[in-house]
């Protein structure tokens, strides 16, 4: 599924930075976006995969490979592999800036987040820009499906478009044997994979609950600091979110530990090994499952000019998002399965304590109605539209 909206995205942040860095992880349509604009500029456009061998061995001498390149976009995939060509890029944007030439375009492909801005800053600052490509979001799919069957089988294109349930499963089953046993080696070959897997699975169980890092290292029979890096490597291959609990200064004893969500709700269903949608809408994980497929959807929606949060006192006082913007607090969300739901005590009560512009109920519905005291009850696709509209 290639939206026209992502190419002119990308069209756009081409004709601003002479570089672009596509993140996201593997086979959410990186490749495929990137092979459309190939494909729509023709000759003016050439496509590498650094995984292929030729490709490769067209890199060897990269600076002379991409300097005949002059008036073509170059896109690197699997730019992860060659962390070498980015002081490469460098000098030849700054010495083509200096020459006055505008065709100097890089779009840069990669699957590992913190690393690839790492890399990609240290050399490129000033000349790159950063666009994630999220798994198919709810504003996209309504126009084709249900938001439930989003849900159930995540947004990775191959699962949500399978033939059935069962395929759909198994793509996603590969899905993970791959990463652990082709991906985390090539990120990280020091870190054993199967315990990366282990703990991948304890996360999926642990959906949507502050971080314990010490209960995690016991059960592993490791360390809490060893944890700690293992779920950077998911992190950083945008597999799992850590979520900030706010911490603003309220005279209340506030939680400090994130909450970790698996971003992918089909992956955190097939990590559950659950097989049909009627198994987990029996399973204790269905509401933390809905939160954090809610979540990922309201943060995509919210773009980078608003900051994530959730909100939890010792007491137990709670909401499940907080958008803040220009570091005020802008929303206070709060996310409920049902169709007919009840705010919290606790929503209430923190809309008090942050004097939000706006506190909303996001339940499993498609109405919207106001509630007591200034709470709106709204269905996640409409709140997308307002994030993405303010």
């Amino acid at each position: 599924m290639i939206e026209r909206h992502l190419l002119a995205i990308v069209r756009d942040r081409l004709s601003v930075q002479p570089a672009v860095v596509l993140l996201g992880p593997r086979q959410v349509g990186k490749t495929t976006l990137a092979r459309a604009l190939v494909d729509e500029l023709g000759d003016q456009a050439i496509y590498l995969d650094l995984e292929r061998p030729a490709n490769a061995r067209q890199m060897e001498d990269a600076d002379a490979f991409l300097r005949r390149q002059t008036g073509r976009l170059v896109v690197l995939d699997e730019i992860h592999r060659a962390p070498g060509l980015f002081p490469t890029l460098r000098g030849i944007i700054d010495e083509r800036r200096r020459a006055g030439e505008r065709h100097h375009q890089f779009l840069l492909l990669g699957s590992a987040s913190l690393d690839l801005q790492r890399q990609a800053g240290e050399s490129l600052a000033g000349r790159v820009s950063y666009l994630e490509l999220t798994p198919v979001l709810l504003s996209e799919w309504m126009q084709r499906g249900t938001a439930h069957r989003l849900w159930w089988r995540g947004g990775f294109p191959e699962s949500l478009q399978a033939r059935n349930d069962a395929v759909s499963f198994q793509w996603r089953e590969d899905f993970l044997r791959s990463y652990l046993e082709r991906d985390i080696p090539v990120f990280a070959p020091t870190l054993p994979a199967p315990l990366i897997g282990r703990l991948w699975t304890m996360l999926a169980y642990a959906q949507g609950t502050p971080l314990n890092k010490a209960t995690l290292a016991a059960n592993l029979e490791l360390t809490a600091p060893t944890v700690g890096r293992y779920i950077d490597l998911l992190e950083q291959l945008l597999l799992v979110r850590r979520l900030l609990p706010w911490s603003g200064n309220l005279g209340k004893r506030l939680v400090r530990s994130p909450k970790v969500y698996v971003r992918d709700s089909g992956l955190l269903h097939a990590l559950l090994q659950l097989r049909s949608e009627n198994e987990l809408l029996s399973h204790p994980i269905v509401g933390a499952s809905w939160e954090g497929f809610v979540i990922e959807q309201l943060i995509a929606a919210a773009g980078p000019s608003r900051a994530p949060f959730y909100f939890r006192t010792s007491s137990g006082t709670e909401a499940d998002l907080v958008f803040e913007r220009a570091g005020k607090v802008e929303m206070v969300i709060e996310i409920k399965l049902s169709t007919a739901p009840v705010a919290s005590k606790g929503l209430h009560e923190v809309r008090e304590a942050l004097k939000p512009k706006a506190t909303y109920l996001v339940h499993g519905g498609a109405d919207e109605w106001p509630m007591p005291d200034g709470i709106t009850a709204i269905s996640v696709n409409r709140l997308m539209e307002i994030l993405w509209t303010t």
